[in-house]
């Protein structure tokens, strides 16, 4: 018997939205990268971009759990010496809000090309407005 490798230029993307209003971070997370691997479908392949797109919208509105809203750090690092940058969770949820879901999503994709490609599939939005209406995207269940 001969494995089934299904073929991923042929196959047909669905367009997903969710409403990040009150979710948890986390679960929200975890839920939008098994849909942008395709694990959700039956034809996923651990090596293969059988995933479909995900849009999100009202990023501004995401919840989190315990003490992360003030403790939570994000990091940058120039390459120099003392370029280390912390910014904390509610300094990124004023100026950059889209960013708390991209990097949250990206710290559950594989870590290798592929991860960088799937990425691509994720479009996070802060308000309800999107650019994307013309795909309409269904909403996408998170139970």
């Amino acid at each position: 018997m001969k494995t089934f490798l299904p073929k991923i230029d042929k196959q047909k993307r669905d367009w997903h939205i969710v409403d990040a209003e009150g979710l948890v971070l986390g679960r929200i997370a975890e839920k939008v990268a098994n849909v942008l691997r395709g694990r959700n479908k039956p034809t996923y392949t651990p090596h293969l971009d059988a995933g479909d797109f995900v849009v999100v919208i009202n990023a501004e509105k995401i919840r989190v759990t315990g003490k992360k809203e003030t403790e939570k750090e994000y990091q940058k690092y120039s390459g120099f010496r003392g370029g280390l940058k912390r910014i904390p969770l509610s300094v990124v949820r004023e100026k950059h809000p889209e960013r708390i879901i991209m990097s949250a999503v990206k710290g559950m994709l594989p870590k290798n090309r592929l991860g960088k490609k799937l990425l691509t599939k994720l479009k996070v939005y802060k308000g309800t407005e999107h650019p994307h209406t013309a795909q309409k995207p269904e909403p996408l269940d998170l139970n």
